[in-house]
């Protein structure tokens, strides 16, 4: 097992801290690193690609995870995959995907690992058939603080504390997952423009029950009558028969979405006011105002922005906050106030999505519940932006929503509770399990988790 000393962020590049990095290779030696653990304590880290400070420990220990990355099992049969927490959903793919199977769930990117996706319970376009990534696992194995390795199954409080519990309750080992059945490795796309939120709102209602993968892009610097315009995109794993001819002698193959000319790495702060603003135009314009049938890559469809190595490096040296919040059906005009808001603001944001959620899951932590969900990223030195944001706090608090902790790098701890109803709860069994708090991060301490 390596050990050394690192400095590390979250994808948003805010707030970098020193920690203590151990990379086991075995079970025993994760178990070595949680054992060794300094006074401040421990936390799991994947591959980085939680927005804020929730896999930072300053002046602790982080255990990277990603060389416990071995696929222990996978059941052609049933869709059934047992695998190491370390495992990376890319590579999950390129191994289940040619055997007819797809990930249940999967978020913006394919570079997060399957214990990074339990720990987050992450969510996708698909949620309000789906849920969330935690509900199709079977089991998973969890590393507590005096290092013995339990296993937890849905239905317990240790599983719905561990759902979305940001590696707060252990380390996950490994996971039992239960995959969908695809038939090819493409998908079937409909694309439509939206005059504005109402219209982009009412199109993503209407269309709840027929695609099971739906967003909507935002343009959160278009204003006036065009507050809100959007790009629908709705989605369905393709049928065979929907395959040109040479297509369906490889119907399964995994080829991600490479760029030709895609960089190395991008050059630091592209976006601005006014480049964002002209991006917004460019891509509304080039939207068809309706296309259905179209055929692109899995990795086209879910995860575009993971074709541009070190995206996260446009909003410049400061880094970018992602903010994520979900308000039930009866408050949408908080989500029309928040829009309206960041508009008027002429908010830098380029990459703004709205979704539904459907029914949330048992996790104490987990973020979503049912309703509707807009995620944004502003550039970090923006003027303003505290007040900004804790502004909008206020207002996704008073109207029974809730920011997303894996994506957070600012929230008060004063308003969490008002967040997240069964937070009580899971202090009172974290406190149980962990008497002398080995497992903390950044974020649990800025938020007294």
């Amino acid at each position: 097992m390596s050990v050394d000393t690192v400095s590390m962020t979250g994808w948003g590049r805010t707030a970098p801290t020193t920690a203590l990095r151990f990379r086991p290779r075995t079970y025993e030696e994760a178990a070595v690193a949680v054992r060794g653990r300094g006074p401040r304590g421990v936390v799991a880290r994947g591959l980085g690609r939680a927005h804020g400070d929730a896999a930072q420990n300053a002046g602790g220990s982080v255990v990277d995870m990603t060389a416990l990355d071995r696929i222990r099992s996978v059941d052609a049969v049933t869709g059934t995959v047992v695998c190491d927490a370390g495992v990376s959903l890319h590579h999950l793919m390129e191994v289940v995907l040619p055997l007819g199977w797809f990930l249940p769930v999967t978020p913006a990117t394919r570079h997060v690992t399957v214990g990074g996706a339990i720990g987050s319970d992450v969510h996708g376009r698909n949620h309000l058939t789906a849920g969330s990534f935690a509900r199709h696992v079977r089991a998973l194995e969890l590393l507590t603080a005096e290092g013995e390795v339990r296993t937890v199954l849905p239905g317990t409080d240790l599983f719905d504390a561990t759902a979305g519990g940001l590696g707060l309750t252990g380390v996950i080992l490994s996971a039992t997952l239960v995959l969908r059945p695809v038939a090819t490795s493409l998908m079937s796309v409909a694309t439509e423009r939206a005059a504005g939120l109402d219209e982009a709102m009412a199109r993503l209602t209407a269309t709840a029950d027929g695609a099971p993968y739906a967003a909507a892009r935002i343009d959160l610097l278009a204003r006036g009558r065009a507050t809100g315009r959007a790009v629908l995109t709705r989605g369905e794993h393709a049928p065979l028969d929907a395959l040109p001819a040479h297509a369906r002698r490889m119907p399964l193959a995994f080829r991600p979405l490479q760029l030709p000319a895609a960089p190395a790495f991008l050059p630091e702060g592209l976006l601005g006011r006014t480049s964002a603003a002209l991006l917004n135009e460019l891509r509304h314009r080039a939207a068809p105002a309706a296309r259905t049938g179209e055929l692109r890559k899995i990795s086209a469809f879910f995860h575009s922005m993971d074709a541009l190595p070190h995206w996260n490096r446009v909003y410049g040296r400061g880094g970018f906050v992602q903010y994520q919040f979900t308000v039930g059906d009866r408050h949408g005009e908080t989500l029309y106030r928040i829009v309206r808001r960041l508009s008027v603001r002429r908010c830098p944001a380029v990459h703004a999505v709205l979704k539904r959620f459907g029914e949330g899951g048992t996790g104490w932590l987990s973020f979503p519940a049912p309703g509707w969900t807009l995620s944004f990223g502003l550039p970090a030195g923006l003027p303003g932006l505290a007040r900004l944001l804790d502004g909008l706090d206020e207002e996704v608090a008073a109207a029974d929503g809730r920011v997303c902790l894996a994506k957070d790098a600012r929230l008060r701890p004063d308003v969490l509770a008002a967040m997240y109803p069964r937070l009580h709860a899971f202090r009172a069994l974290h406190q149980e399990l962990d008497p002398g708090g080995a497992f903390r991060s950044d974020l649990s301490r800025r938020l007294a988790l």
